[in-house]
């Protein structure tokens, strides 16, 4: 089979489509023909080596993708050759095939394209599992949204509104304003005014029940001050700095909740059930029409280096998705 290899110096234009082995089949695992699959900031930073691959996981780059099954373990039940899927992966979607656990399957959403559904499954499982697990999201609460425009963001946002959540976001474009808005969403260009203020004087000085924030470092201290009486911090990327200065004694009179989190890492009991709770609860949202995937641009998995450029620019809106087969 052929698949994404780093070579050279691990610039965007050190990606090649190349012959590998094929991944072997392993216990309670299916084989997916890989139709697509998407890019994640997590593979931009596995480029560079500043993103340690956890035990056991493939050194492919990609953490999702959809396809067909075309092998399916002895012990694996519920899944056949043939069924259409997309999937949370630990690695290894950047290649024609790929082997997963099946507890990390996810059946293909009504009126979902396998293109699309390669967009879902690592901001789905994100979104799900901060928005609910971790901060049980309903009606009446909002929520805060940084870099809105993001493959996350948009789902994220569409998610919380579904929930019947005031969501705010943060913004770097007029032009992602508008798609944000267009979601659902009141948007802040962090660019042109201070996202803090906005926050303060959108919600009567209150402040927002939880925030989800991808950047960290320098956004620490105003997330604190934009949370009300026992909101929640959700940090979930490290875009701007993983070193910053944190007030304790708000924390503590404020009755704060400040948490880290990530997917790949977990072990894959959690994974399991993050995977099975996305399926019950925002599938069904999803094939209603109510949260979509947001697709920016779909290119082929040759031009992953283009695609990698892109998103360390930031200029797309909702992800971009690479075409396999």
């Amino acid at each position: 089979m052929r698949a994404i290899q780093v070579t050279g110096a691990a610039s965007a234009d050190d990606l090649e489509w190349v012959p590998v082995p094929a991944p072997a089949l392993h216990a309670g695992e299916v084989l997916i023909d890989v139709a697509a699959t998407a890019v994640n900031r997590a593979d931009l930073r596995q480029r560079t080596s500043t993103y340690p691959v956890p035990a056991g996981a493939s050194e492919i780059l990609g953490l999702e993708c959809s396809g067909r099954i075309s092998a399916v373990a002895p012990d694996v039940t519920g899944w056949s050759v043939g069924d259409q899927v997309c999937a949370l992966l630990d690695g290894g979607g950047y290649a024609e095939q790929v082997a997963v656990p099946a507890t990390q399957l996810m059946p293909v959403p009504a009126g979902v394209t396998l293109e699309e559904a390669a967009a879902l499954p690592e901001v789905a499982c994100t979104a799900y599992s901060n928005l609910t697990m971790q901060a049980g999201i309903g009606p009446g609460q909002s929520v805060l949204i940084h870099g809105g425009g993001s493959g996350l963001g948009t789902l994220a946002v569409q998610y919380a509104v579904a929930l019947g959540a005031t969501v705010l976001v943060t913004v770097g474009s007029a032009r992602k304003a508008e798609a944000c808005e267009a979601l659902g969403a009141t948007a802040i260009n962090y660019r042109t005014e201070s996202f803090l203020y906005r926050v303060r004087e959108l919600t009567g000085d209150e402040g927002v029940d939880v925030v989800l924030d991808c950047v960290g470092g320098p956004y620490l201290a105003p997330n604190i001050d934009a949370l009300k009486l026992e909101g929640k911090l959700l940090l979930v990327g490290l875009q701007g700095g993983r070193v910053a200065e944190l007030d304790l004694e708000a924390v503590m009179r404020r009755r704060l909740t400040v948490r880290g989190s990530t997917l790949r890492a977990r072990s894959a009991e959690a994974k399991a059930e993050i995977v099975a709770g996305t399926i019950a609860e925002l599938w069904p949202l999803v094939a209603s029409g109510q949260v979509r995937p947001v697709v920016d641009r779909v290119l082929q998995v040759e031009e992953a280096g283009e695609a990698h450029r892109l998103v360390e620019a930031g200029q797309n809106i909702g992800k971009v998705v690479l075409r396999v087969a």
